[in-house]
């Protein structure tokens, strides 16, 4: 029964989404103003109940109509990926000299393949694995950001303070009279060492997206000497754009692991009131 009122309440909220888009549809507030206008020139109130028939009749019907669907759908993911793409504009700017001018560079690079491909081959469509070299510089973006913020929180985290409060709890720990107290400061070891195991788990997060970094560069770098060189688009086709893909992939679910972990450990330094383990930005 549950699943059942989850489903009836996602299939309302679906609806309804339809149906706001309907009536935000200029065909729809034009029709109303027109009976507006006809009711103030004739001075009767009957285009007015005209115009409240047919807006039910429009509400119930056009929202529920397939190709008006698919037509929201479409805006939808147009809106979704021009604000995608401001904010990806937005955080490049934020990047260092340095950052930006790798991140400019992929780009060029990546619209001269796909140019050169037109180019040298005649064709009038990129093939499909082409272009997916627009995602895989938006990939090289995020992981950059990601590689950038990190190295920063590893520069930010004073280790020596770390390994004092560990070495602190654990003679608090053997020193405590009382077994609430040995059990709080038990805990407290048990968080720091977690906190010294997350420094090796940064580092090497860090060295292998800075790895995944240099591999999509040197990738793009490979195609663009083969497009050059290439003698039929067939041979172009044999290029292997799935084990970047997949490798790529692999680097992103392996930093979402290690961010729940590192979060988990500050959100309860910043509890504990232990600032000085926090990175700096996080304080």
């Amino acid at each position: 029964m549950a699943d059942l009122a989850k489903y009836q309440q996602s299939l309302e909220k679906f609806n309804t989404s339809y149906a706001k888009e309907a009536i935000k549809e200029p065909v729809n507030f034009w029709g109303l103003a027109g009976f507006a206008v006809a009711a103030a020139y004739t001075g009767s109130v009957i285009p007015l109940l005209v115009a409240l028939i047919a807006e039910i009749a429009y509400i119930l019907l056009v929202p529920n109509l397939p190709w008006y669907r698919q037509l929201v759908q479409r805006r939808e993911k147009e809106r979704i990926f021009q604000l995608n793409r401001m904010n990806r504009e937005k955080l490049i700017k934020s990047f260092t000299p340095r950052e930006r001018e790798a991140v400019e560079y992929l780009r060029w690079l990546k619209e001269k393949i796909q140019d050169n491909y037109k180019k040298f081959t005649g064709a009038g469509r990129l093939p499909a694995n082409l272009r997916t070299l627009d995602q895989r510089w938006e990939d090289f973006v995020d992981l950059l950001d990601v590689y950038r913020r990190r190295k920063q929180h590893l520069k930010s985290i004073n280790r020596q303070a770390v390994h004092n409060q560990l070495s602190q709890a654990y003679r608090a720990a053997e020193s405590s009279d009382d077994d609430k107290t040995r059990r709080i400061q038990e805990t407290n070891v048990e968080i720091l060492k977690r906190r010294v195991a997350s420094f090796d788990e940064i580092e090497r997060s860090v060295k292998l997206v800075e790895g995944q970094l240099q591999s999509i560069e040197n990738f793009f770098s490979y195609l663009n000497d083969e497009i050059v060189t290439m003698s039929t688009p067939e041979k172009f086709s044999l290029l292997d754009f799935e084990q970047l893909s997949d490798s790529i992939a692999m680097t992103k679910q392996m930093l979402d692991a290690t961010a729940d972990d590192v979060g988990a450990l500050d959100a309860y330094n910043r509890e504990m009131g232990n600032y000085e383990l926090l990175p700096s930005s996080n304080q």
